[in-house]
């Protein structure tokens, strides 16, 4: 099993994608609840939930496209060629 430098790589960056929007998500969250009484309040709420939701999305898929890297996809037609 060797591993996939190119989706390695990939994945890497994908993390990187990650840890940027898990500080900017609860940033925004902090912002919004700081000033519930500014007329942008629901706004920036919304928008932290959407990077929040993002951020624990890009989580999943950056983690399992470095598994693919390192282990290989799963090959459904790996015991019809065996």
């Amino acid at each position: 099993m060797k591993t996939d430098k190119v989706l390695l790589v990939k994945g890497l960056k994908f993390i990187a994608y990650t840890v940027a929007l898990m500080f900017t998500a609860p940033f925004a969250l902090y912002q919004a609840f700081k000033n519930q009484g500014h007329p942008l309040y629901i706004p920036v709420l919304i928008l932290g939930l959407i990077l929040a939701i993002a951020a624990m999305g890009m989580g999943f898929y950056s983690i399992k496209i470095l598994m693919d890297a390192i282990f290989g996809k799963k090959n459904k037609n790996r015991k019809a060629s065996q």
